[in-house]
């Protein structure tokens, strides 16, 4: 049981982007609502079954880390509409591979060890090698140079969400369920802000919006799993096997999306991500 809680994120996260991609006529805001409420009603649902115990300072930073994954999801959303699932989401995931665990040193002092600070830094080495293949602006026949050069500096930046979303939870302790579902209020509220500020709140009356919660359960289910597999497997190894989510939606978006790519392109983003995958190990498991 504790193996199959291993491969679960990875499955959900690697289905959710082309979930989020196959719904007709979506735009960000469609696709972080939907998303959202999907996680909030399976969070909601768990919780009440559940009935897990209850932490005011743990659920309060568990609603901060919510609000700051919906900051690196608009980002990721953003870029699928620009370049396609299948190049968005090994930038995406090689950016998190470096940022998460450099905050693992500089702030929980991880990697204690000569050794684990040698072969972390190479694999990170490896993480920006494997970005920069996948992003090239000579590999892709659907996005152009403008688009893609765009597209990074967007990612770079909103990475920064997906990155403080992934550490938070590192320094709490308490009940997963009670912390997911903090974390889907944080989501709730913060997007409520992201449609008043964008003045998009029409968007809430919208079919689209509620035609992506499929991909919010999905996108739940992944992340409770994720969760267990910490509990059952350890950190790294947990970590380690959810980030094969990006071999997933990267070849799903171009076999099921039928996102184009140019030869050259194929070629760099398989390079890519075996840096990324490898990278992923190095920063992880040693």
């Amino acid at each position: 049981m504790a193996y199959l809680f291993l491969f679960i994120p990875a499955i959900g996260w690697g289905l959710m982007p082309m979930f989020v991609a196959g719904v007709k006529k979506s735009n960000i805001y469609h696709q972080i609502v939907g998303s959202v409420l999907g996680a909030f009603i399976f969070g909601a649902v768990v919780t009440l079954i559940k009935q897990p115990a209850f932490n005011t300072t743990t659920f309060l930073l568990a609603m901060m880390a919510g609000a700051a994954w919906v900051i690196g999801q608009v980002g990721q959303y953003y870029s699928y509409s620009k370049v396609g699932v299948s190049e968005t989401m090994p930038i995406s995931t090689g950016l998190q591979l470096i940022g998460v665990p450099l905050v693992g040193v500089l702030v929980f002092g991880e990697w204690a060890s000569t050794q684990a600070k040698l072969f972390g830094f190479i694999g990170i080495l490896a993480l920006i090698i494997g970005v920069a293949f996948t992003s090239t602006d000579k590999g892709t026949a659907e996005g152009n140079k403008k688009n893609q050069t765009t597209t990074m500096i967007v990612l770079v930046l909103t990475t920064l969400g997906y990155i403080t979303s992934s550490s938070i939870p590192k320094a709490l302790k308490g009940d997963g369920v009670m912390i997911f579902l903090g974390e889907t209020i944080g989501m709730m509220i913060a997007t409520l802000i992201y449609l008043i500020c964008t003045k998009q709140v029409k968007v809430l009356k919208e079919k689209q919006s509620y035609q992506v919660i499929p991909a919010g359960v999905i996108y739940a289910v992944a992340a409770l799993s994720y969760i267990i597999s910490v509990q059952l497997n350890g950190v790294n190894l947990a970590f380690v096997m959810s980030q094969l989510c990006v071999v997933i939606s990267t070849l799903g978006g171009s076999i099921f999306l039928h996102e184009q790519k140019t030869k050259k392109g194929y070629i760099y983003t398989a390079i890519g991500l075996i840096l990324i995958v490898a990278g992923a190990v190095l920063t992880s498991v040693f």
